[in-house]
Order: structure tokens, then sequence, then C-alpha cells
């Protein structure tokens, strides 16, 4: 297939970029551009050029599949093929529709002139990889569309409708109808013009406030960027763009560009770019494998979670019907939804038809027998295989034949949950994180006869309602919650050593965590990991007990909810406030214990967390629970709140070193009491540490 297209339409070249989906600017499209270019130019028939994409694309930037590669940089790499543009002896016209992103609007902004469609989005998106946009991007945008705009867009690397543009300079005209031929007209006319030809480069920046409004950026972006070094480099690029000649501005930008590519962030923001991609792949799950059709949903149990997996298809437009036993539970259900409706519109997130539309999408029912026709039933019950047998056997006997049957376990075996139908192909694991609503994990469970085109057909909804589907095998806690577990051993086991509950959070959110550990089971409601506990408990009769979690709860210290539990709370506030009460049943379960409290450094509280969560990652990974570390890392990035600049806990072992990190682990397992077996570091990680290689 040829990277790019050539025909001359009434004298203008028309080149056309080919590279499906988005036009990505690889190396053969660049190769053609610059050729197709150099065509024309010799073509003395031809006046002018128009560069034109898809009605999907004009380009979406760098291509993905070159990422990483040596392709990515070689000649001719972006810079190259806009100066070849902007240098054209005759006029360069770009077209636009669809994307305009990143490499792409770079080099629409070395073309003389721009033609959009109003509903083209334009975006220098760089900063969201940790960089900044390294072939003119912060030189030329400011000069055509103010300081300010630019500003914001190249910080926040947010896409714009080309429509909210109209009044800059960025375009020369903004069209509803045939692209290509208003293109193709505006070309033919601008050929006959005088010359020379307008470069974006000559432009002055003429902004009488602009030295003090770059200084106000600086302070507010420095304020917000907290770990992330790209927007203040945007900024000084941009502030280069105004102070400096093109040229210096150039190399100021591309200078800025090389340095955030070496650096963690950006690593851990590129990493998370390409995992979400990779998730979506299953190895033995062929692309073009035939979907079921999902136009019906039905939900089981109205409670926060089940209310919450409703909204995720209602905002996708997908009709649900939403089954629960009793008309106090579905009508207090029905209500959470429409509350958190009204908090959207209120925000300005949501309009009154917007809300009235979703609501009418939604069927409430008692019966099982209103949800036998949907296309995929969610079920969303009491954490209990008894529970889930009867609703499952149920389901068995209402659901029409092809239906998918879910489950929204957390833990629970999906093989046992299959089992307890006629129809265990049709059975999936679908764990969404709470809030619901909000979260973007979801974790995709595969049992032993899931078939092949159910788990197609799961990875694609995922899509339409917008989350990041993550496969895992079937254990005790899948991927997300048996790594869980051990890094809340720790944290307990550090508390009993002698940290504090606010100690041990506070180490760990200064570290970048969105919540510690005992704010976060305060705040999803200990109750429920309790009953997990005490499941192990009885399957497992030497495990160790969580003494001071289950004394909480056994006092019905359950959190948030019932205003106690590691913390206090008041009122109405969700401040986690100290209770002197847990550190009276702390020390006293120290005593019973025999430990003498002792200093805990903040750094030892998280090496052991975060170190324990990557031990237990590397034993997933063998046992094939995960399909690949980054699988692993995108569960943590969306569902658990891991610090996206450090790329989640496998990419994050791999910055420190996996030598330096099996050295820990036997460091903490040679400490006085320290749990040598917990410590022993998986046999894969030794061996990755021992050959110098890595998990990704």
């Amino acid at each position: 297939m040829e990277s790019a297209l050539y025909d001359i339409d009434a004298g203008v070249a028309v080149i056309t970029l080919n590279n499906p989906s988005v036009n990505g600017l690889g190396l053969d499209l660049r190769r053609a551009l610059v050729a197709l270019l150099e065509r024309a130019h010799e073509d003395d028939s031809v006046r002018a050029v128009v560069l034109i994409g898809s009605d999907r694309a004009f380009s979406g930037g760098a291509d993905v599949k070159e990422f990483g590669t040596p392709k990515s940089s070689q000649e001719p790499n972006l810079l190259t093929v806009i100066r070849a543009v902007e240098n054209a002896a005759k006029p360069v016209v770009a077209a636009i529709a669809g994307a305009c992103m990143g490499g792409g609007l770079e080099l629409a902004l070395g073309c003389h002139f721009r033609v959009a469609r109003a509903d083209a989005q334009i975006a220098l998106p760089e900063v969201k990889l940790g960089i900044l946009p390294g072939a003119g991007g912060t030189q030329r945008l400011p000069r055509l569309v103010g300081l300010d705009t630019a500003l914001n867009m190249i910080v926040s690397g947010n896409a714009v409708p080309a429509a909210k543009l109209k009044d800059t300079a960025l375009f020369d005209a903004i069209v509803d109808d045939d692209l290509r031929k208003s293109a193709v007209d505006f070309a033919r006319k601008v050929a006959q013009e005088q010359r020379p030809l307008k470069r974006v480069r000559d432009i002055r920046i003429s902004d009488p406030y602009g030295e003090p409004y770059l200084q106000f950026a600086r302070n507010t972006v420095a304020a917000t960027a907290r770990h992330f070094p790209a927007p203040l480099k945007c900024v000084e690029a941009v502030a280069a763009a105004y102070f400096k000649p093109f040229d210096e501005g150039m190399k100021i930008e591309r200078e800025a560009f090389l340095w955030l590519l070496a650096t963690p962030e950006s690593r851990a923001l590129r990493h998370a770019f390409l995992g979400e991609r990779a998730a979506a792949k299953i190895p033995d799950v062929p692309a073009d494998t035939p979907l079921r059709r999902i136009e019906r949903v039905s939900v089981i149990g109205a409670g926060t979670m089940g209310a919450g997996i409703a909204m995720n298809f209602l905002n996708a437009g997908i009709p649900v019907v939403l089954l629960e036993m009793k008309q106090e539970a579905l009508e207090r259900g029905l209500a959470g939804i429409r509350k958190n409706y009204e908090n959207s519109m209120k925000k300005g997130k949501l309009s009154q038809q917007q809300l009235d539309q979703r609501m009418a999408l939604l069927q409430p029912t008692l019966s099982y027998a209103d949800i036998g026709g949907t296309d995929l039933v969610i079920e969303a019950v009491f954490e209990d295989m008894g529970v889930k047998e009867q609703v499952f056997r149920q389901l068995d006997e209402v659901m029409k034949p092809g239906a998918i049957l879910a489950s929204n376990t957390s833990t629970l075996d999906m093989n046992r949950i299959a089992s307890f139908t006629r129809r265990p192909q049709d059975v999936v694991g679908l764990h969404f994180f709470s809030p619901a609503n909000v979260m973007k994990l979801l974790e995709v469970v595969r049992a032993e006869q899931t078939a092949k085109d159910v788990l197609a057909t799961v990875m694609q909804l995922a899509k339409t309602i917008r989350k990041v589907a993550v496969v895992s095998g079937v254990c005790d806690g899948f991927i997300g919650n048996r790594m869980l577990k051990y890094y809340r051993n720790q944290a307990n086991e550090l508390l009993e050593e002698g940290a504090s509950p606010q100690q041990i959070d506070r180490a760990l959110e200064k570290w970048g965590m969105a919540m510690g550990p005992f704010r976060m089971g305060d705040l999803a409601g200990l109750d429920i990991g309790w009953s997990i506990r005490k499941r192990l408990y009885a399957e497992n009769p030497g495990m160790k007990k969580s003494v001071i979690a289950d004394r909480l709860c056994e006092m019905g210290r359950f959190g948030q909810k019932t205003g106690k539990g590691w913390y206090r709370y008041e009122p109405g506030k969700r401040d986690a406030l100290p209770d002197p009460q847990v550190e009276e049943i702390i020390a006293a379960a120290r005593a019973e214990a025999g430990i003498t409290p002792r200093k805990v450094s903040d750094e030892e509280i998280v090496e052991r967390c975060i170190f324990a969560l990557v031990n237990e990652g590397a034993r997933i990974l063998e046992e094939g629970i995960a399909q690949r570390a980054s699988d692993i890392d995108m569960v943590y990035l969306h569902g658990y709140g891991f610090p996206a600049h450090r790329g989640g806990p496998m990419l994050y072992a791999e910055t420190v070193g996996l030598p330096a990190v099996v050295d820990k682990m036997r460091r903490f397992a040679a400490q006085p009491g320290g749990d040598a077996a917990f410590w022993t570091p998986a046999p894969s990680l030794v061996c990755l540490a021992r050959s110098g290689e890595s998990f990704n």
C-alpha cells in the first residue's frame, strides 16, 4: 500500500496521506511526502499543492508503531519534512479534517496556508507523554493564535475544535462543505497572488503584556505540575517564541524535547500510553473475531456498585434494565443515579436534556423475567459464593441463548461461578472499580471455558464505555486485589512494628499514591476486606491473622460510612482524624504479640509496600494470570491510584533496577523478625535481575 497518493486537480497537486488509521507520520509516509513535494515542484503544470488526509484524520502525529525504534528519527525526520514544505516554491495548503494532532499539527503549521473543517480536532498532546512538541509546535503556534491560547493548548495537551480557533490566524478558511474541493479552489486562488509566500516562522508575536503573562504562567504551572517537568518546559519553550528569534527558539525547543525524552516521568507516561493499547490485545483471540451484538444490558443489584455500573452504559446510550429484589433498594438506587447526574449538571458537565435522555434509557424492575431478553447481564450482588450461585442458576434459566453472563466479583473463583450454569462458555468476569462510573479500570476475568467471541465482545464494549480493560486469569483476587493483599499485609506489619496509620499513609501519599492504604480502606469500607479475610481464614487455617484490622471491624468500625475506621470522621465531612481508641488497639495488639515498637523510616514504608506489589506481580506473570507486565501496571495506574509519573509497580521496579529490588527484598528477609518466606524473590525476578533483562 502506498503511504501517500498523488493526483492533479485543475493545476493543483493533491497529496493524500494514506497511512491508516490516523495517518501516523511514519518513515514511509515521511519519505513519500518529500518525494511527492519534489515531484510537484518539478511539474510546470502544477501551480500549488494541497496536503490532505482522511475524514478521520489529517494526521494524528507520530506513528505509534515506530515508538522506540530507529525509524522514529531516521531521515527524513519530521523536521526535514516540515522544512521541505515551508521552503517550497509553490504554495502548500493543509486541508484539515478529523484529528490534527502532535506532529500532524506541526506539519500543518509548516504549510503556507490552512483550510479546515469546523469540527476538526486540533491539539499538541505531547505533554501527556511527558514531552513537548519537538518539530516547531511551541514556536509556530504562538505566532498564529497568541501566547495565551497557544500556552493553554500546549500545557494541557487537550484538543480544541477548529471552529473555536476561527478568529485566529491559524486557519485561512473554515469550511463545512467538500473539504478537498474547497482546499483546491483556495490553492488555485493563492497561487495567483504575489510572492514571497508567507511563512509562520517569519511572524513576530506582538503582545504588550507578554512578559508578565509568561511569568504568571511560570508560577501557575510550577505550582500545579507537581511531579511532571514537561509543563514548565512547555512554558519556557513558548517564552522563547516570544523573546527569541525563530531559529534560537527552535534550538531551545529541541533541547527541551530531548531532555524530557530521557526523564523517568516521560518514560512512565509513554509506557502507560503504549500499555493501554497493548492491554486490548489478547494473543489467542484474533482481531477479526466476530462480536456478539450488545444492544441492551441488565444489571443485578442497585447498590453503589450496581448503580455505578449501570451509569457507564447509560452514558454510552445503551439501555439498561436494573434489577433489585426489594422496591426500597430499587428506589434508593434510582435516586442515587439521578443525584449523580444532577451533581454533574450543577458542575456544567451535563445538560437537563442529557440527564433526561439517560434516565429514560433506564428500566427498573423487581422481576428476573424483565432481563431475559437483554444481551449482557452483570451481577453486582454481595461478594459471597452462595449468593452468586443463586443468581447464576437463576440467570441460566431466564437469559436468552447467546447472552453474556458476567460477574462483578472482585476475588471469587470465576470457574466455579461459570459451573453454576449450563453455558460456561458465555460466562466472564467484569470487575468494575468503585466508584464504577468514575474509575477507568475494568478487569476482564477469563474463566477456563470463556468463549473467544465473549472476550472480544467485552473488550470492545469496554472501549464503548471508556474503560481501560485488562484481561486476568482466575485466581483469588485476580491481578489487582491479589497484589493489594500483600501491599496491605506489609502496611499491617509496619503498623505492628512501630509505625502509625498516619505515618504509613503520609509516606505513601508523599511518594505519589493517590491515597494511603488505611485511608483507602476507610473509603472503600473495612467490612469488605474483613469478609474476604474471614473466608481466607476458613480456607487456610494456618494463615496469619490481621489482628488489628479484625478488631476494628469487630467493634463496628467500618470506615467513613460508620464514622469510624482507622480514623474517625466528623458528620458530613471526610477529613481523616487520628483516633486515640485506634492507638490503644494497636498498642494492645503489639503488647499481646510481645512486640517492642521501633522507629520506622518513611523510606522503609515505601519500599516494603511497593516491592511487595512487585514481587507478587512477578509471580502473577509466572503463573500466566496476567498476559504482560504492562497489563499489571495498567491495573495499578487506572484502578489503585498508583502515581502516573512512576508508570506502575513493574516499570517502577525497572527504574530502580531489578538487582537493587532483589537485594532489598533479601535485606528485609534478614531483618530481626523479618518474614523470610514472604520476602523470597519470585524466581523470574531473580532471573531477570541476573541477566540484566527487564519485565517490559
